[in-house]
């Protein structure tokens, strides 16, 4: 009786250890279609999706596709679409280069510190300031399409 008790322990104990979560790496995370939610230019919120009084609404159409890695395609508030490749560098860096057509005053890169990631919302923070939103530094809270 005492070896079938030690047996079952070992099994449940076995069990028990190899049902844990495996992470699953950022790079797979970010491998979606993201659409704007929240859209900050500088402090100031300007898009909340569904909201109706939103004053930048153009964002209601951004888009940052990573689906197929390595390609991105942006699509910005004003319409404009971009296509090049992204880079993930750690965990913490989304690198969007060689972007055609180049986007204002980026030389064909765009860098986003990575905030906060799951499988339905990228949270990035631009690393330098946008020319077309008035040189400004803008967070866009995303979700996945």
């Amino acid at each position: 009786m005492k070896k079938i008790a030690i047996l079952f322990v070992s099994l449940f104990s076995l069990a028990i250890t190899s049902c844990k979560d495996k992470t699953v790496p950022v790079s797979e995370k970010i491998k979606r279609s993201w659409a704007a939610n929240i859209v900050k230019e500088g402090s100031t919120t300007v898009y909340t999706k569904g909201a109706a009084s939103n004053t930048k609404p153009g964002y209601s159409s951004f888009t940052l596709n990573l689906l197929f890695a390595p390609n991105v395609t942006l699509k910005e508030a004003d319409g404009n679409s971009f296509t090049g490749q992204y880079e993930l560098i750690g965990d913490t860096k989304l690198v969007l280069k060689n972007l055609s057509p180049v986007p204002t005053g980026t030389g064909g890169t765009i860098e986003f510190t990575i905030n906060s990631v799951t499988d339905t919302a990228l949270d990035i923070t631009r690393t330098s300031a946008s020319q077309k939103t008035g040189g400004t530094i803008n967070n866009y809270n995303l979700v996945a399409q």
